[in-house]
């Protein structure tokens, strides 16, 4: 039976400023037009960390019956070191996405019912990630569903829901956020390329090959910072975010110097740092714009 330290690990709380992120820019962009609700802020706060963790314990639970994690590198897999049962980790998924629907779902009924329509497609997206007969994370879809879902939704639902529009700080804000969330994923993947080929798991960092995912992880990491050039016809604050460039660049180093497996694991840990610090940065830019 795994210990409460190893459900915390398996829920994968590096991956949590993907949840972070969004929220804090989309509430910065609400900010900037005057539309900030601290609430409905801290409401999206709960669905996005519920949505990332369900993800992960979905992602654990879907991989780990499918053998796909019997040989990995990287944090903790619960099913495939067999510290705890499919059905619990698959219980502990669910638990997450429904925590997530329950508090979306206050949010839709507050703001616009069509908002229910973009929740069940997040859940559908979070499970089917991994799950299903044919899921889309097998067949090199990863990136673009956290780009869209961890980035576009999130971000301008976060403003949505809080201003009840978006603008074009906004959607500059969530193309950023999109790329970081990629990023991070770009670099989980690029790790498991040799187990992901052995497995048939057919990430877009197998697609693509190793050198040119490489060059993908470079490309995602300089968006956010000509966003923020962007975001100086909002306010000059924003180039408050360039402040992070230096955390971008140490997260690229591993990338760019060939490393593999367990070297790129500070690679995942400082791309999500970069995003964050990024994303504090621009929120508090775009709040004092």
């Amino acid at each position: 039976m795994a210990s409460a330290a190893q459900w915390l690990e398996g829920a994968r709380p590096r991956t949590l400023p993907n949840a972070i992120a969004p929220v804090l820019v989309g509430t910065g962009a609400a900010a900037s037009i005057d539309g900030a609700v601290w609430w409905k802020a801290l409401l999206a706060l709960v669905v996005s960390l519920a949505l990332i963790v369900g993800v992960n314990y979905a992602n654990d639970y879907s991989d780990g019956i499918r053998g796909t994690d019997d040989e990995r590198v990287g944090p903790l897999r619960l099913v495939g070191s067999k510290v705890a049962s499919p059905a619990a980790v698959r219980g502990a998924a669910v638990t997450s996405l429904t925590i997530a629907a329950v508090v979306g779902l206050v949010l839709a009924l507050t703001t616009a019912w069509w908002l229910l329509l973009v929740g069940a497609a997040c859940l559908a997206g979070a499970w089917f990630y991994t799950g299903g007969r044919k899921p889309y994370g097998y067949s090199g879809f990863g990136e673009i569903a956290v780009f869209v879902f961890f980035g576009l939704v999130a971000v301008l639902g976060t403003e949505f829901v809080q201003a009840e529009r978006v603008d074009r700080s906004g959607i500059v804000g969530a193309v950023a956020v999109g790329a970081f969330s990629s990023a991070v994923l770009v670099t989980n993947n690029l790790r498991d390329i040799p187990t992901d080929t052995v497995t048939g798991k057919t990430t877009l960092a197998v697609k693509l090959g190793d050198p040119r995912t490489r060059t993908l992880h470079l490309v995602l990491m300089v968006v956010p910072f000509l966003a923020s050039l962007g975001l100086v016809a909002r306010t000059p604050w924003a180039l408050a975010g360039l402040l992070a460039i230096p955390l971008a660049i140490r997260a690229n180093n591993p990338v760019r110097g060939g490393a593999g497996g367990p070297g790129l694991i500070p690679s995942l840990r400082d791309t999500g740092l970069a995003m964050l610090v990024w994303s504090i940065l621009t929120a508090l830019a775009l709040w004092l714009g």
